[in-house]
């Protein structure tokens, strides 16, 4: 999006267009609906720039629900943008720790701002992009707790704030068809200034949960958010945000609620087992935060091999934080035998999941050729050491 785009939308017409769109949506046929635009008068600039806010708004309802319906996007800024429900849980450590005026520095398009204005915490939002800063300050406008300037975080004084958050950019610059950055060392602003920060005042940061963990600094809580199954965040908390004797967390959320393993530092893992009746897939944040012993421990499992995050024991034990499955059988991972088996029993849709081999799922799927009636889960993976392919039926899935 350009900024005479931003501009068109942003005009009296354009947000009566946008509120058109959301109320009869777009035809499934997208020539006749610019037609019908066109014919109506409507400049050209401006049905494109609506239609394709009506197609970030769709996507974004996955994120912001129906708070998507009225808000504005740039495609970079939807997909770093945190999940409303991840930024309710991050508003909420502000407001339990009595924390009232907050600058969110970096703010992109202000959904973690929304959430902590909706809690009646006073946001000074900032972003360095004059278009996202704009952006920002229409979704935001209907909160009076929360006003957004145009500036790099650098450059904003802190004397009046009792806290700061910062979502630094992981992504090049621009609004679209942006890449993700893999060199901590060109995120925006800079970890050196959000760190600094973080040693003086509370402070959240929210990064990729991929990130470096020998990067994290020794005195703050490093907490993996998982969302339905996916890690999607790391959240570093400093000052009266972290909790005490609480280095590691894995926060798992889902439509049964929320769920969190803590401890002090990473966890020691439990000795390797024997296969037993059941198979435990940690989730992701459980994984990334090594918390897999104190994980296992609780159901009563260990690790099938060496360095492989799979659990197992003869006992079903129901979790918030690993998903269970029955072993059928267990196969050697011999490519000519699996076709066979695929074969013999008659498999036409087939899950692969695997740890510890170097197959790609989906290609290993096409060439074992499943093109029966049944259903069938192979779990590519190692035990004691040996590659094994385990038939597994899936008995609970909670994660």
């Amino acid at each position: 999006m350009e900024r005479d785009e931003l501009a068109l939308l942003l005009s009296p017409t354009g947000l009566e267009l946008l509120d058109e769109l959301a109320e009869k949506g777009t035809a499934e046929d997208l020539v006749a609906t610019v037609s019908r635009l066109r014919k109506a008068g409507h400049d050209p600039r401006l049905v494109a720039a609506a239609l394709t806010q009506s197609r970030l708004r769709a996507r974004g309802g996955a994120k912001f629900g129906e708070f998507a319906s009225r808000m504005l996007f740039t495609q970079a800024g939807l997909e770093q943008a945190t999940r409303i429900r991840a930024a309710a849980m991050h508003a909420g450590r502000y407001v339990q720790a009595g924390l009232t005026r907050v600058a969110d520095l970096g703010c992109g398009i202000g959904g973690d701002a929304m959430a902590l204005a909706a809690m009646q915490v006073e946001v000074t939002a900032a972003d360095a992009d004059e278009m996202t800063a704009a952006v920002a300050t229409h979704n935001l406008a209907p909160f009076s707790s929360a006003h957004v300037i145009h500036a790099r975080a650098e450059d904003i004084v802190l004397d009046d704030v009792d806290a700061v958050y910062f979502d630094p950019a992981r992504r090049t610059a621009g609004h679209s068809d942006t890449a993700r950055l893999t060199n901590p060392d060109d995120y925006s602003p800079g970890l050196d200034l959000v760190f600094d920060v973080a040693g003086r005042l509370p402070t959240g940061v929210k990064l990729g949960p991929g990130f470096d963990r020998d990067l994290i600094p020794d005195t703050m809580e490093a907490q993996w958010v998982s969302v339905d199954g996916s890690v999607v965040e790391l959240m570093l908390w400093s000052g009266a945000l972290a909790r005490d004797g609480i280095h590691r967390a894995a926060l798992v959320l889902t439509d049964d609620g929320s769920f969190e393993l803590t401890a002090s530092e990473d966890t020691e893992d439990e000795p390797v087992r024997p296969l037993g009746e059941y198979l435990y897939e940690p989730d992701g944040a459980v994984i990334r935060a090594r918390l897999i012993g104190d994980l296992a421990r609780s159901i009563h499992a260990g690790p099938v091999s060496d360095g492989i995050a799979y659990l197992t024991g003869d006992e079903l034990h129901e979790t918030p934080f690993a998903t269970a499955f029955r072993v059928r059988e267990s196969l050697p991972l011999h490519e000519k035998s699996l076709r066979r088996w695929v074969a013999d029993n008659d498999i036409g849709t087939l899950e692969i999941k695997k740890r510890g081999v170097d197959i790609d799922p989906a290609v290993f799927r096409k060439r074992l050729n499943p093109r029966g009636t049944a259903s069938a889960t192979l779990v590519l993976t190692r035990v004691d050491g040996r590659h094994v392919a385990l038939v597994a039926e899936r008995v609970l899935s909670t994660a």
